[in-house]
Order: C-alpha cells, then structure tokens, then sequence
C-alpha cells in the first residue's frame, strides 16, 4: 500500500535550492581587566617617588585603576552594542527565510493545482479539461490539508524560532491532498454532506478523462441519477469507475469505483480509500494507513446538473468525437472511383462523405503532428497507399524515413513506388541524406533547364513527382540539426521541382522552425499533448483536447492553407491485403532512386565490372550520393602508389589481395623479415620492369621486426625504392597501421590514400582523415579513398603459397671455418657434421699443426672457434677467409665484420631459425640454414 507521502508528484517536490537559516547570535566575549595597564602606572608612581622624594608623586599610582575601570566600561558598552547588532542581522534574516518559505509555499501550492485540480480547478480553467497530464487521470483530489512539502531548510539552532521554521517548511497547508483512483473510494458521513462530496469526485473524474477514456456504471441510486447526463455514462470504452449509492453492491471486476456509506455502515472489503466527512467543509481520509484533516469540497444537486451538461455540450463539440465512435474505417472501399488528379488521396472519411486532401492543391507540403498512440504512422501508410492505388511509379515515387527505427515503412519496400526506405542514420548516413537530396535538387533542375521548363507541370516535362515523408521529425532534427537547413530549401523550391514534403512529428513547438513551417501550408493533427502544439499546427488548441484511447485513435484534424478551420477526419485503416493488391496492380517499372542504399559489407571483385583498357585496377565500390550512383573505385597506373592504412583487423591485407588477384605477376614484400630484407635488396639490385606493381604489407611492422642497423638500411633502401617509382614506371601499394618514423616519410610519397577504420577519432584524424568521416564500428574494407566511401572488394580465395625453407647446409671443401659461440645447441649442430664425415678441430689446435697438414687430411675438416679464438689466431681467420670457406653463426654476430672483413651488413638472420652466413671466394655473405637435430628442433639452436 503506498504511502500518503508517496502520493506526491515527484515533480513538484525539488523547490529550489534549499534554504538556509542563520545560526545562533554568538554571545560577546567578555572584556578582560587589563592588569598591564593598570601596574605600569602604579610601578611608575613608586619610581618617581624613589627618584624624588616627593609624596606628591605617589598621586600618579591612582591612574593605574582608573585606567582599569576605563577599559573594562568600554568593552562593556562594545560587547552589548555588538550583541544588539548580531541580533538584528539574525531576526532580519529569519524574516527573509520565513518571507521566502511562504513564497516558495505558494509557487508548490499553485503547482499542486494546476497539476492536479478540483472541480472548481477545472471549472475556472477550462483548457485543463481533459487535458493528456501524465498520472492526472490515476488520482482523485478528495480535499485540501496539510501535505508534505518538498522545501527544504537547513541551518539555525535549537532555538524555538528556528525549529519552528523548519518545521513550517515541512508543511504544505491548504495543498491538494490526492489518493489513488483504483482500488475505490468509500465516502462515510450522513447522507446529503455525502452524496455532495461524491458528486464533486464523479465529476473530477469525468473533468480529468474524456469519455472515450472513462466509462461510468453501477448501479445508480436516486441521489446518483444526474449521471445520466454524462457522456461517460454511455460510453463504449474506456476504464471503469462504478457510482455506488448507499446500500447497493460494488460491482465485480470494476477498477475503480466511488461509493456512499452510511455513518456506521460497512465499508466494502478492499476499499482502499475511506473519506469521513465530519462537517460540510471538514473531513478525514484514511489511505495507506495515514489519517489526514482535509477541507472537503462538495456540490448541489444543481451544480452538478449544469456541469453534467457543461461536459455533455463540450463533448458533443469535440472534434472526433462522433468519429470516435465510428470504429475503425477500412481503406478499401474509399479508392473505389478514387480521384487521380494532382495528388489527391483519400484518407479517411469526414462525416459521412470521403476526406480528400491534395498534396498539390493544398500544399506543397505538409507537417503531421500527433503524439505516441494516436495513429501517426498508420495515417502516414495510408496515405502513401491512398496515392500508389490511383496513380504509376511513373508519376509520383515516394521516399520513406523514420528516424526513431520504427517498422512501420517496412512493408511499403514491396510496391514499385518506393524508391527508399531509410531508418536510423548516423553521423555518416546523415551526411549522405544531406548529398543526397541536394543532388536531386540539383538534377531536377538541370532536367527542367535541359528542355526549357520552369516547373514540372510543362507538358515537356517527364519527372515524377517525389513524396518524401520523414516520420519522427524532431527525432532527426535532433541528432542531425545540420538537416533542417536542407528540408528548408527543398520546401522553398520543392513545388517548381516536383518535390514534397510530408513531415510526422510529436512536437512541432519549438522544434521546427518557422522557416520551414511557412512553407508548409498543408496541416494534419491527430492527439497532441499540449495545446502550444495544436495552435502551431492547425491554429486552435483543439486537437490538445482530441480523446484518447484506442477507440479514438485515427482522429485527426486537417487544415489547408484555404480552410478557416480545421476539418475532423476519421483516418482510414490499411490492411497487409490493401498493400498486396496495390503492388500487384502497380505498373512494375521503378523509378529512378533518389537515395542509394549504403555500401554492401561485403563485396566479391567477381561482381564489379573490370575497366575495359588502360590496365587500371578495381578496389571496390565507391559511393557517390552527391552524383547519386555507386561505382567501381580503380587504381591507375598513372596513380605511382597508394597507401592503405587502418587499424588491426581492418582489411588491410585483403585490400593488397583484390590488387594482387588482378595483377599478372604481383611483386610483394613477404612479412617475414628474412623474407622482406631479401625482397627489398633484389629490388634495390635489380629493379623489376616497367608497369610492375609491387606489394608491401605491413609497412610500418617491417622495420620493428629488424635489429636497428638492419631496420635503419632497409627502411632507406625501401624509401629510394619507391621515391623511384614513378620513373621507373612502378605501383607500389602498401599498408600500415600507424605513421610514424621512417613508415611516415614513405608514406608521403604515395599520392594516394585509403584510410580504414581507427580506434579512435584522434587516431582518425592522425592517419589523415576528417574528423566527420570518422565512423567508430564501420565494416570491415571500408575506407575513405579521395573523400569518398568505398567498400573493399574480396578476392577470391587463393591456396596459400608455403614458405620456401633452406636445405641444411653440410660442409663439402677441405676446409670450413665455423664461428660460433660456445653452446650445447652449437656441439649438437656439429655432431651432425662429424656423422656426415667431417673431423671438427678447434682453431688452437689448427694454428698449432698449420693449416695446409690439416687441409692434406683425408677427412674434410671444420675448425671451430668463439669469435676471441679466431681473432686471437688471427693468421688462421685470414688464409681460411681467404681460400676457403667460413661460416659465422649469428651468435657471434656483432663480430661479424672482424671476422668477414666486410662492412656490409649481412643478409638477415632470423634469430630461433638455425641460420648463419657463409663467406667463400671473396662472394657477398650468403645466409644458410644448419642442420637440425632433434633436441634443437624442440627448442635449442645453433648459438642459442
């Protein structure tokens, strides 16, 4: 059971910022006895006398106490002055708390009855009659009292001025006191102060919900028998709420319900409401266990009477009332002999004769305003089939958005007239819509230019007219405001053109401006929340006060730009049958498409059409909605390279293959860095021929997977590689994730870019792009390639090509010196050699028996040595450097040099790889592969 308290409206409780009381007045300190200033005076009248001998002298000691007695007076008279100020300052500010708690009391009192009026309330302001305020209709005002307040002070002290300050704060007095309309209502009390108070809370209810919303039953007693003049009490649909008259049975099932009881009669089980009237202007109501006083208000006979016909007469007036009741119209029957001029359609019925509305004649635009339930999208359907019934894809096509991902749209893709269906654009799809609307502007007019036209309806002119229709308007304008200036302009040029606008929004009030509201004279109205919305759209608070529930909803009002008043229409519903025999009777030709569809996720190159000539190459798809078409991006050769850079997982490596699988014979850079160093220096030795399109993935990791000395020279040879490219008449494509270092500077000399997604808006803008393009979960092979969206084509699957692996090398001349440092992975390698016959010999024991005994042995024999050994017997290194083969394990790698005496670096040894490099007859180093033995291929190598 909720609380008295909870009743409250949240809303109203946060007041302002809370107020603060003054603490207490600080008591004065009281003045001290200056003794300094009294002993000087005294001691100085004793040192006079001493030095003098004058008894006169001593006269000068009384000063001392004088002094004192001066002083003391004076901080007396300070600290009470000080005290009747303090005082002052804190009574001026109780003042203006108390001042501001009456106030404030007074806005929330003012609040509390707005939101939640008497009849009196309804009564003296007749725009709050059934006026849609969230949770008015769930409570009923059973009198005026003290209620909890949502003021707040703070501050003070325990004095009583103070505490009964806060507590009046507290306290809301004389504030609508409300309980829950469900759950029923007992009035207790004598018959005629009963029957009064029951009648002014049946009339609340009725005052608070239209009939379509509320119906009244039970059985009615004598005293209850001006019920019959509601509209409530014959309505149809609509909540419950039972008049119980003395003595008579609550109905079952009822939610809610109002009945009378005698004093000392039963209340009925359940009841959660019981309202005592003590005196014809004083009760108690007992709800959720809290007993409160309240000021009850109650009516006469008569004045219920007169305001029973007062809500009779307004609900007869109502617009939509009589359709209300109608039921539901079927489309169907309305495009029998349907009118096909202009772009009239019929959309409901007004009374009982067809409702006809003219985009042409009465607009050329319209705005459509109806808040959630009351039938906007269903009115949007019908219109749209209303128009496709009676006239070809050749004379009007429509395009479709709903920018809140409503479905509603959906099912109009089927019939041939819709040439676009749009929901939910983001930052990248709003800026297409943008593109392309302006481009059919721009070709509309270029058509009627092209045969000399000034509107679409010169009979030489063959365009059909486009409908735009943007259900849940305010929703667009207020993730994309750049989109109004737009809509503005084609409503400015839109009837020239052929172009027209039908607008569904909630609000229309301070969302859409009087720009573009000028220039939509055409104006639909069903249910709207406030009457500010109403007056904007058909000029008169009535479509504020349009019944709600679901027997009501269709009703609209229609107001073109020749009509005095708006017209009350019952909108007509459409059926999934409707829509199948208008597509199926459509003229099958479809119109040319304003609004391309985004760019496919995924795209096969086998689908692209391939350039005729020129040898220029296929990216993918490119999206051009300022030209309206999507066409296939190519890459010429005339282009000299292009960058492909994005994230990991981006598409990077798929982008180099679509290029590869169109290329005869591709030159790539393998990623490995053996593989990659060996690529870079047989282009730097022997560059490929002319039109040769070379490949480099992973730009920016080629440098990281290479020792310093290593990275540093093929990043300066790869850069003279593709600096030279376009003289020697090269493409060169390649990849990165991030531009830095040596990676940016060959970068920048590929003129053009593809720039993939990026983690962060940051990192977007570093790589290149525009901080608009920047779409955070984009698809994989999407890039901005020359400002365009552009979707990667994947190649077709390619078997992967095995990684060519070096035979083992064995020794096989008289002599091999092997440089090596000492390990159990390197004593391994060598027992391979011994099985394979070789005799190993340290280089001590060679220098000791001299090289030319050893090389006359019958064995072939490998002397092995650290890098110390070969260069501590250095004679040894040079006559076996010089006439015979020595191989240098990269474990003594940075002696390399010594032991080679060459400068250059050797070709890349990938450490785990059992590589090293060979020297033999004055040749360039070339890399080997050891042998491996088992326990190395489990982990140990060579120099390990």
């Amino acid at each position: 059971m909720a609380s008295f308290a909870s009743l409250l409206d949240p809303s109203l409780e946060a007041l302002d910022e809370p107020l603060t009381l003054p603490p207490e007045p600080t008591p004065p300190k009281r003045p001290s006895i200056p003794l300094l200033a009294t002993a000087v005076p005294v001691l100085g009248a004793v040192g006079l006398w001493l030095l003098t001998g004058s008894v006169l002298s001593l006269w000068f000691a009384l000063l001392g106490p004088l002094v004192a007695a001066a002083t003391l007076l004076d901080g007396l008279r300070t600290a009470r002055r000080e005290r009747r100020r303090a005082e002052q300052e804190t009574d001026a500010a109780h003042v203006r708390v108390e001042a501001s708690v009456r106030a404030r009391h007074d806005r929330e009192r003012d609040r509390r009855r707005t939101r939640h009026p008497d009849v009196a309330g309804y009564l003296t302001r007749e725009t709050e009659t059934w006026r849609a305020v969230p949770g008015r209709s769930e409570v009923l005002v059973v009198g005026r009292g003290d209620a909890p307040s949502g003021l707040h002070v703070t501050g003070g002290g325990s004095d009583a001025r103070s505490v009964a300050v806060r507590r009046t704060a507290l306290v809301l007095t004389d504030a609508p006191v409300v309980v829950p309309a469900a759950g029923g209502i007992a009035v207790v009390g004598p018959p005629v102060l009963a029957a009064a108070v029951c009648r002014g809370l049946v009339l609340q209810a009725c005052l608070a919900s239209p009939p379509a919303e509320l119906r009244i039953i039970g059985p009615l007693g004598v005293a209850d028998r001006w019920v019959e003049g509601l509209p409530h009490r014959g309505a149809a649909t609509g909540r419950t709420l039972a008049v119980v008259g003395e003595g008579a049975t609550v109905p079952a099932d009822v939610e809610s319900y109002i009945v009378r009881v005698p004093l000392g009669g039963p209340v009925p089980p359940g009841c959660d409401t019981v309202l005592t009237v003590h005196a014809p202007d004083r009760a108690s109501v007992d709800t959720g266990g809290e007993v409160h006083e309240v000021a009850i208000e109650g009516l006469s006979a008569a004045q219920a009477l007169h305001a029973a016909a007062a809500i009779t007469a307004l609900a007869a007036d109502l617009p939509g009332a009589g359709a209300a009741t109608a039921g539901p119209i079927p489309l169907g029957p309305l495009l029998v002999d349907a009118p096909s001029k202009a772009l009239a359609a019929r959309i409901g019925r007004e009374g009982g004769s067809p409702s006809v509305i003219d985009l042409v004649a009465d607009g050329p635009h319209a705005v459509v305003a109806g808040m959630t339930g009351s039938g906007k999208s269903e009115l949007l359907v019908t219109w749209v089939l209303a128009l496709c019934a009676t006239r070809s894809p050749r004379e009007v096509s429509f395009l479709l958005a709903d920018f809140k991902g409503g479905t509603a749209f959906d099912a109009l893709a089927a019939l041939p007239h819709v040439a676009g269906v749009i929901t939910d654009l983001d930052g990248a799809g709003a800026r297409r819509a943008i593109e392309s609307l302006r481009a059919e502007v721009r070709w509309r007019e270029a058509e009627l230019a092209r045969v000399g036209a000034r509107d679409v309806t010169d009979p030489r002119v063959e365009l059909p007219r486009l409908v735009v229709i943007v259900d849940e308007f305010a929703a667009l304008l207020g993730d994309h405001p750049e989109l109004h200036a737009v809509f503005t302009d084609i409503a400015a040029r839109g009837r020239a053109l052929g172009m027209h606008l039908i607008l569904g929004t909630q609000r229309v009030s301070g969302v859409v401006r009087e720009a573009l509201l000028a220039n939509c004279p055409l104006r639909v109205s069903l249910r709207v929340a406030d009457a500010a919305d109403s007056r904007a759209v058909v000029g008169t608070d009535e479509a504020a006060r349009l019944p709600g529930g679901e027997s009501a909803r269709g009703v609209a009002l229609v107001r073109g730009a020749g009509d005095a008043a708006p017209r009350r229409v019952q909108v007509a519903l459409s059926s999934p049958a409707d829509l199948a025999r208008i597509a199926e009777a459509s003229d099958p030709h479809r119109p040319r498409r304003p609004w391309l569809p985004d760019l496919p996720e995924r795209l096969h190159l086998a689908d692209l059409a391939r350039p005729s000539a020129g040898g220029d190459i296929v990216l993918g798809l490119a999206d051009e909605p300022d030209q309206q078409r999507q066409v296939p991006a190519v890459l010429s050769r005339e282009d000299r390279g292009m960058l492909v850079v994005g994230a990991a997982g981006t598409g990077k490596t798929t982008a180099l293959r679509t290029i590869a699988a169109q290329v005869t014979q591709p030159i790539s850079v393998p990623s490995d860095p053996e593989g990659a160093w060996d690529a870079v220096h047989e282009l730097w030795d022997d560059p490929p021929p002319r039109g040769s399109v070379l490949l480099i993935d992973d730009l920016d990791a080629l440098a990281a997977r290479l020792p310093p000395d290593y990275a540093l020279e093929l990043t300066e040879r790869l850069e003279r590689i593709v600096r030279g490219a376009g003289d020697h008449g090269h493409l060169v494509v390649a990849s990165a994730q991030r531009l830095s270092g040596a990676a940016s500077r060959i970068a920048e000399l590929l003129p053009r870019r593809a720039l993939l997604a990026a983690p962060s808006r940051a990192e977007y803008v570093a790589l290149g792009g525009e901080p608009r393009h920047h779409v955070p979960d984009q698809p994989r092979g999407r890039a901005r390639i020359d400002g365009r969206a552009v979707q990667f084509a994947v190649p077709p699957p390619i078997q992967a090509v095995a990684e060519r692996e070096l035979p083992p090398w064995f020794p096989s001349t008289a002599i091999t010196g092997f440089a090596a440092r000492r390990s159990s992975a390197s004593r391994a390698m060598l027992g391979l050699w011994e099985e394979a016959g070789a005799q190993v010999m340290t280089v001590a024991q060679v220098a000791a028996v001299g090289l030319d005994e050893a090389a006359q042995r019958d064995e072939l024999v490998v002397v092995v040595g650290d890098a110390e050994d070969w260069q501590r017997h250095w004679h040894v290194l040079t006559a076996v450097r010089d006439d015979h083969s020595l191989v240098i394990d990269p474990s003594v790698g940075s002696d390399f040099r010594a032991l080679s005496a060459d400068r250059a670096l050797p070709p890349y040894c990938a450490p785990g790889r059992s590589r090293a490099w060979l020297c033999r007859d004055g040749l360039p180093p070339e890399r080997i592969a050891l042998p491996r033995p088992p326990e190395t291929q489990r982990g140990l190598t060579p120099g390990g």
